[in-house]
């Protein structure tokens, strides 16, 4: 993991935050209970693995009974999936700030593609034992990840449209196409399960990858 050893770890020490999703909102709404609990079970899953980490165990973290939990999130996956969100957003944030930092949709492209890789070595791979949560939302397609993967195809789309308003990418495909196929090349960046595997290839990817999409576009 020599690869992350330069990047900053901000996002793994800052408290976790609970943010409502629709999957997971249940029972009252108590924003501070709430929190209290993602932030209990954020720690326990650094600590022991999502998968060795129960709800008994994060009742008695937090000195709540089991039932208690249960009236806010209906499952453990439930609330590892907000927890899963929230590093998604993170992650997002970073390819958003990358992005809005530059002017030329070919430069967007390339940042782009540098900062999905960087930020999700980062979240996926500096925090082993959260890596779990992630694996297991790649595996089972939670919610969380589909909704994150609709949002980067969005940013695709409009780095396109923005591209061909300024004559700089080819027309002649539809956009939805193009924006699908350029999603097929950055997703092994993005999958933890298939990133794992290519780690040999991160320092280079996000220049080659990029450059590879751009000749395609070329009017």
């Amino acid at each position: 993991m020599s690869k992350t050893t330069t990047t900053t770890t901000t996002s793994t020490t800052t408290a976790p935050t609970a943010t409502t999703h629709p999957a997971t909102a249940r029972g009252p709404v108590d924003h501070e209970v709430r929190d209290q609990i993602i932030v209990a079970a954020t720690g326990h899953f650094r600590l022991y693995g999502y998968e060795k980490t129960t709800v008994s165990d994060l009742a008695k973290a937090i000195g709540f009974s089991k039932a208690y939990i249960y009236k806010f999130f209906e499952s453990k996956q439930a609330i590892g999936e907000l927890i899963c969100a929230n590093c998604l957003r993170e992650i997002e944030a970073d390819v958003r700030a990358a992005v809005d930092g530059v002017k030329h949709p070919p430069e967007k492209f390339r940042r782009m593609f540098k900062a999905i890789v960087e930020s999700s070595l980062r979240l996926f791979f500096e925090d082993r034992k959260l890596y779990d949560i992630a694996a297991s939302a790649a595996t089972e397609h939670w919610e969380a990840v589909r909704t994150y993967e609709e949002r980067i195809k969005l940013m695709l789309e409009e780095i396109l449209r923005q591209g061909r308003e300024t004559e700089e990418f080819e027309r002649k495909t539809p956009l939805d196409e193009a924006a699908a196929a350029i999603y097929l090349v950055i997703r092994p960046y993005l999958n933890p399960l298939i990133l794992q595997h290519s780690l040999d290839s991160t320092d280079d990817a996000p220049a080659q990858l990029s450059s590879l999409v751009l000749r395609s576009l070329s009017p």
